[in-house]
């Protein structure tokens, strides 16, 4: 197999998790308003499944909240969205290398992969060669017999293990956030949640 995994670069706009799959699943780096339409419907369709106890709020708050632009998704939405596509999700995290498998029970036939940085997703596609344009990548690989996508497996870890290296992540545990709104300065996730929800805040700015 020809070609190389690349990293393709997703805006920093609270919606990269949304636009990372709709750029490995269509092509398209604006799919996000589409796909929290999705997850808003899909959650709000099942609520003894996607209760208060699964969802961390309410199904109706819930439904509200990640309708909001300027909220991130995660585990949950990916898990959605792989059951949507009819496709497995391979989130790769570059800070402990760890690759989270969404949809594997259902046995899809395809595959797509993103890599986050411990705030950020970005895509990972299979290009011809090293600068190649967006529009040669292939996002979408078959799952072998054994639950891989064979040699492409080998490649994106690689590069996961590269970024590794090259320690391009954010520690969200134990990084340092200034507020953007009233300067306070902070430490890790936890603090930044506990500001937002004490004083409305949510511009924070990582500085070292």
């Amino acid at each position: 197999m020809e070609g190389t995994v690349v990293r393709r670069v997703i805006p920093s706009d609270n919606s990269c998790l949304f636009n990372a799959v709709g750029y490995v699943m269509d092509h398209d780096k604006q799919k996000a308003a589409e796909l929290r339409q999705v997850i808003a419907a899909t959650v709000a369709s099942d609520p003894v499944k996607y209760n208060e106890a699964f969802l961390g709020k309410s199904n109706e708050e819930y439904c509200t909240w990640i309708l909001d632009p300027e909220k991130w998704g995660g585990a949950i939405e990916l898990s959605i969205l792989s059951q949507y596509y009819g496709r497995e999700i391979a989130a790769y995290d570059i800070q402990t290398l760890r690759c989270d498998l969404y949809g594997q029970e259902k046995k899809y036939q395809e595959r797509v992969m993103l890599i986050y940085d411990g705030l950020h997703y970005d895509a990972l596609a299979m290009s011809p060669a090293e600068g190649a344009p967006e529009e040669f990548d292939q996002t979408i690989f078959p799952v072998n017999k054994d639950r891989t996508i064979g040699a492409v497996e080998n490649l994106a870890l690689n590069l996961v293990k590269d970024a590794n290296r090259k320690r391009s992540y954010t520690d969200t545990a134990n990084f340092t956030l200034r507020c953007g709104v009233c300067q306070a300065g902070l430490i890790g996730q936890k603090e930044a949640v506990e500001h937002a929800q004490a004083t409305g805040h949510v511009n924070f700015q990582e500085y070292r």
